[in-house]
Formats: structure tokens, sequence, C-alpha cells
């Protein structure tokens, strides 16, 4: 394949974490499930929008690759775990370079309207700007 560049990595969870978030596909909140039927079949600004998706060692509720953009909703339970999110969030944002943005379940069930503006505006905004996920050498020495 002289020539060629070699396909990228593609980055992958660990297997126990994708089973989990299988496993999670099925067992969806209700604003969880609110969401995703008007998330999903490319409804919203024609994005695609994957569910309970496996990043690393964490899974999040919905990502769009193409906005590199992941969208929580938090319960009454995250309350107590404000300090996770947060380092989930910075992780999220330093090492993925995706944005995330956060809903509590009753923004969702009260004001769906405007939790699909919000997300339609972070789309808009495009890619999270820092710099791509592997900045390393290319074939010719030179960075990427």
């Amino acid at each position: 394949m002289a020539g060629q560049d070699r396909p990228r990595k593609r980055w992958r969870a660990p297997v126990t974490v994708q089973r989990r978030a299988r496993q999670l596909r099925g067992e969806l909140t209700r604003a969880e499930r609110e969401l995703w039927r008007r998330l999903r079949d490319q409804q919203l600004e024609g994005y695609r929008f994957r569910r309970q998706h496996a990043v690393d060692r964490f899974i999040v509720d919905f990502f769009c690759p193409r906005a590199r953009l992941v969208v929580e909703i938090d319960g009454d339970s995250h309350a107590e775990q404000k300090d996770y999110d947060a380092e989930r969030t910075a992780w999220l944002e330093q090492h993925r370079q995706y944005r995330v943005v956060r809903f509590m379940n009753t923004e969702v069930h009260e004001n769906i309207e405007a939790v699909l503006e919000r997300i339609a505006a972070e789309l808009k905004a495009g890619p999270h700007p820092g710099p791509p996920p592997f900045a390393g050498k290319t074939r010719t020495g030179e960075g990427t």
C-alpha cells in the first residue's frame, strides 16, 4: 500500500462498556425516550444521533458524531453526582474534544421544544474548537 495513508484508528470502548450500553438502550428513562423520539431518524436539522453510546469507559445518553456533541439527561439522582458529572464532562471535552450539554429530566418533560432549540444551536455551532483527537506524526514526519 505504498503511497496510501493508513486508515485512521477507531476509538473503541471496552467490550463490557459496549455490552452495558446495548443493555441500556432497552432501559431508557421517560425523559430519554421523549427526547429520543425527537432526535432519531435525523429529525433535528438532519443530524444523526446515537443513544446510550459507549465512549471509552463512559456511556453517554446521546451522541452526534458529525457535530462531536454529547447530550446528557440528568435525573434526580444526578444531584449527588455533580462532581462525577463535572469530571466526566471535562474528560470528554479534553480527551475527545466533544462538547457536552446537559438537561434535567424536568426540562425535557416541561419544555422539550426549548431543549431541542438548544441542541439545534449547539449543532449549528459546529464541532469542538479544540485540536483533533490525534495530533501525532504522519508518515512524512509532519504533524497532522
